[in-house]
């Protein structure tokens, strides 16, 4: 029976349940063997986590346990309410560098006003992802160039290598010092440089790289942290060496915790919200995406920017800093069989119980191996590869990942971004602001007579071709213009110009103005203005303008063909009895007093310029 409002003929409501609930789109998948899969990629994924979660902390400057907390309801919340099988989301080397750049110079890293700030900054960036995600804006991402993601990357590894060169070497360098500084102190203090601290440190690294490189099904860090602590441990007994630890973590659950929402605290985070933002959201959909190019899978960047925002809402609510896709536990989990979101979400809660079992045997590891951790993963973070293809295949590229490898070092992390980000859409608008503007012609080798570049071929001397490939908005009709005004005063006998509009997508105001103008001045030089193969949008996009009435309805055409045979009946017969070139099928044969010409032609219908 239908009900009042349907008489009435209002629709009824229907929730989009996959889109509010996504996991019911792969519950389908679950079945003994994706569980058995997933339970094992869960728990490896607990065990790489572990080490990492302490080491991001101390890159963050929060307590070491506030980077386990990150790992766990984050994780869960974000594999609910993600679209991506694989991506397994935490803390990272990048938010917690970006995170410490934003927060040291209002509070002491590591105190309770610090960890609030945290909380807080965590609780706004979720709330962005959130509405972006909800108003559909996943694509934004798409406009930072992987230049500066790899140029912001490579810095912030120096900078994590940087941080701990005073527990690698035993030094005493003020904490929050720059870049610049650090390295200064360390040059003027070589000689007091701790050799066994050093030793403890180069073991580690040293360890991990013979564990990561022989053995890469091992959980190279916990090997090298293991190694590390046992290095301590002898030298203390034998030598007597005191060296500085880490600390017993809480053996407890994520405890609860409200973000500080006053004035003053969203004032002193505000600055670097909208740069955390953007990084996480642009590492969980680059993460996302990679895996999804190998396991054959489709990823919703909208539902992704909905699942991370969510679980930065929820971790702020438990005790956990800025989360987003982190490369090595996503990496992990697709090598160790993961085959649905169950295993992040496994991971998150293994990683809650071995908090619980290991969390106080954290006293034992010392500083100096855990910054031999960090530097091996500031090593792998650089993307040598990437930067040397870059190098080779475009400078304009290349000078976007210097200039913001350069800001990353030099200013503040936020500002770097936005700097590298600025740098990416302003090279955009500068290739978008220029589009192709080329003179074609039938080809006279070519048995089908196809277009190619004019100054190969002989040319009508009334009537020019002209292919525009990009976008005519404002920022490109300066740039059009004055190549037509260049053709023009080549070739002022050229009255009529037919573009070859294929490769135009999208006309605005002001180019459809552009072209208006055009057709008006050749009108009344007594000529005209014709286009080819617009494509639909791009003639409604004219007619919305107003443009379409100057051009004239008459003077669009679906091929070359029907462009040509139109148009040859308006050229100058005068002019076509003393013409030589005979370009196009049409065209009258020599007078007899004339040198024979080549036998005419045409092109044929859907031939391509």
């Amino acid at each position: 029976m239908p009900t009042p409002l349907a008489r009435l003929g209002v629709p009824p409501l229907r929730l989009d349940w996959p889109r509010l609930l996504p996991f019911l789109r792969w519950r389908n998948r679950v079945n003994r063997q994706s569980l058995r899969d997933d339970l094992m990629a869960g728990l490896t994924g607990a065990l790489v986590a572990l080490p990492q979660g302490v080491a991001f902390a101390t890159i963050a400057g929060m307590p070491p346990e506030y980077g386990l907390y990150a790992g766990m309801i984050p994780a869960i919340i974000a594999a609910l309410f993600g679209s991506s099988w694989h991506l397994v989301s935490g803390p990272t080397t990048a938010a917690s560098i970006v995170l410490f750049s934003v927060l040291s110079p209002h509070a002491e890293p590591g105190s309770a006003q610090y960890v609030s700030l945290a909380l807080t900054l965590t609780f706004l960036v979720g709330i962005i992802q959130l509405a972006m995600g909800l108003a559909r804006m996943g694509t934004l991402v798409n406009f930072i160039s992987h230049s500066v993601v790899t140029g912001f990357t490579a810095g912030a590894a120096i900078l994590i290598a940087t941080n701990q060169v005073k527990h690698f070497f035993g030094l005493e360098i003020a904490r929050g010092s720059s870049f610049s500084d650090t390295w200064s102190t360390l040059f003027s203090q070589l000689d007091q440089v701790q050799p066994g601290v050093t030793a403890v440190a180069m073991l580690t690294l040293l360890l991990g790289i013979a564990v990561k490189h022989f053995f890469p099904k091992w959980p190279y860090m916990i090997v090298a942290m293991l190694g590390g602590s046992a290095a301590a441990t002898a030298l203390t007994y034998w030598q007597g060496l005191q060296l500085s630890t880490v600390g017993a973590l809480p053996a407890s659950l994520p405890p609860l915790s409200a973000p500080a929402l006053d004035g003053e605290s969203i004032r002193a985070v505000a600055s670097g919200v909208v740069a955390v933002t953007l990084l996480a959201l642009t590492e969980a959909v680059s993460i996302a995406r990679a895996l999804a190019a190998r396991s054959g899978q489709h990823v919703d960047g909208n539902q992704e920017f909905i699942g991370q925002g969510m679980s930065n809402i929820a971790g702020a609510f438990f005790s956990g800093y800025v989360a987003t896709g982190s490369f090595n536990r996503s990496g992990v989990n697709y090598a160790a069989g993961a085959k649905t979101p169950l295993a992040a979400m496994m991971a998150g809660f293994f990683l809650l119980l071995l908090v619980l079992l290991v969390a106080p045997w954290a006293r034992f590891l010392p500083n100096a191996a855990m910054a031999g951790i960090l530097f091996l993963v500031a090593w792998g973070l650089i993307d040598f590869k990437e930067i040397a293809h870059t190098v080779k295949a475009n400078r304009s590229e290349f000078a976007i990942m210097a200039v913001t490898f350069a800001a990353t070092l030099f200013l503040t992390l936020e500002e770097a971004i936005i700097i590298g980000v600025l740098l990416s859409l302003s090279l955009y608008l500068a290739r978008t602001s220029k589009p192709q503007v080329r003179e074609r012609a039938p080809d006279p080798h070519n048995r089908k007579r196809k277009f190619t570049d004019a100054a190969r071929a002989p040319q009508c001397p009334q009537l020019r071709f002209v292919r525009i490939d990009g976008s005519l908005f404002f920022g490109s009709t300066a740039h059009v213009r004055e190549k037509l005004a260049a053709q023009d005063l080549a070739r002022p006998e050229q009255k009529h110009v037919a573009i070859i509009a294929h490769g135009i997508n999208f006309i605005d105001m002001a180019g459809a103005e552009t072209l208006a103008d055009e057709a008006r001045r050749r009108r009344c030089a007594g000529g005209g203005l014709y286009l080819i193969g617009a494509k639909d949008t791009v003639q409604e996009q004219l007619a919305e303008n107003g443009a379409l009435k100057a051009i004239g309805g008459a003077n669009l055409f679906d091929s070359k063909t029907e462009a040509i045979a139109e148009i040859y009946r308006r050229l100058d017969r005068d002019v076509c009895r003393t013409c030589s070139a005979r370009v196009f099928r049409e065209c009258a044969p020599p007078a007899r007093d004339e040198p024979a010409a080549r036998p005419p032609s045409f092109i044929p219908a859907g031939a391509q310029p």
